[in-house]
């Protein structure tokens, strides 16, 4: 657009600054909520299958976290990239240009909704990806329970980890090929919640 040079003042470019930074966070924590459905869903899966115990450092914090958890990051990203969800984001910054003029964003309480709608959701996805492996995982300890209960000379504390551990990693190897589905999926949700704060 036409600019008058002479209007501009340092407050209205701060303005028109702080109104592109709002589109690029609303878009951006739109994403950030796609690949957390994974992280959290290994989360759960790592704390229920035993993995929480021996913890690895994350590379991208620098802080405790469990190896399923930077394995769920490292899928994640991957398929965002393999799945071409990436395209999907410059395509969405290309069209805040053409529906928001520069400088006229306003991060107003319809948009505050549709994130929180849209947070929600991020917990359902990532509740729906861990609870196939949580439920044999209960499963496996209640069998482990009944046998000890019955034969109380068994050792079973020693065994309880492996099996806890392989379990998890067979259905999750079995689950995972859901994984990309359910990313094309969700984050279809979140490109269209990313179109409804733009307006259109």
């Amino acid at each position: 657009p036409a600019v008058n040079a002479e209007a501009v003042t340092a407050m209205r470019m701060a303005g028109w600054a702080a109104a592109e930074a709002a589109v690029g966070i609303a878009i951006g924590v739109t994403v950030a909520f796609v690949l957390e459905a994974f992280a959290l869903a290994a989360q759960v899966l790592g704390l229920q299958a035993g993995y929480a115990y021996a913890s690895t450092i994350d590379p991208n914090t620098e802080a405790d976290s469990g190896i399923l958890l930077v394995f769920a990051q490292l899928v994640g990203g991957m398929l965002f990239f393999a799945l071409g969800l990436d395209r999907e984001i410059l395509r969405l910054f290309a069209q805040s240009l053409d529906i928001v003029p520069a400088g006229t964003y306003v991060f107003g309480p319809s948009t505050a909704q549709t994130l929180i709608r849209l947070g929600a959701k991020l917990f359902s996805v990532g509740v729906r990806l861990a609870l196939p492996v949580v439920a044999l995982l209960v499963m496996v300890d209640v069998a482990l329970a009944l046998m000890g209960r019955l034969n109380q000379q068994l050792q079973l504390l020693s065994l309880a980890f492996p099996a806890k551990m392989l379990t998890a990693l067979l259905v999750l190897s079995w689950v995972a090929v859901l994984f990309p589905r359910v990313l094309v999926e969700f984050s279809g949700q979140a490109w269209t919640a990313a179109r409804r704060m733009l307006g259109t």
